[in-house]
């Protein structure tokens, strides 16, 4: 089976598009699978229910510190928790684009939408859904490394 990778600037982030030959329909169902097993998840607590719920990574933008417990928050606005400490939750994200800006905070990069330097040498942070954050003084080279590759 040949693949061919094209880009569409119409499609929503996050979607992919698989043209195939209508003989090729039965396979379907195996190459979803193996799209969906690919995309890492994590098992975070609802606190309204205190239910565990399995959560995409993609659809993280930021994780801080809550007290012994970390706080997850969705790119909708929808927040969970994660129990583990933050440099835990870094290893257990274990995927591209987060990074750890502060001694509190991780964020998803594919989320940034803008950032600009501010006073006594540090970066402010804008999300898509115009959260801010500060990138503190020591994790600025780590962030420029990772968000400009």
């Amino acid at each position: 089976m040949e693949i061919r990778f094209e880009a569409d600037t119409g499609m929503n982030r996050g979607w992919a598009k698989v043209v195939t030959h209508p003989a090729e329909q039965e396979h379907w169902k195996n190459l979803e699978a193996t799209f969906q097993a690919a995309e890492k998840r994590i098992i975070v607590i609802n606190a309204s229910n205190n239910r565990q719920v399995s959560l995409e990574t993609s659809k993280v933008a930021v994780i801080e510190v809550e007290d012994r417990m970390c706080s997850v928050h969705l790119i909708t606005g929808e927040m969970y928790l994660l129990n583990t400490r933050l440099k835990f939750a870094l290893e257990a994200l274990d995927t591209p684009g987060f990074i750890k800006i502060n001694n509190q905070t991780i964020i998803n990069t594919r989320y940034i939408k803008e950032f600009s330097a501010t006073a006594n040498a540090r970066v402010e942070v804008l999300l898509t859904n115009d959260s801010s954050y500060t990138v503190s003084r020591y994790y600025i080279n780590h962030f420029r490394r990772s968000y400009h590759g």
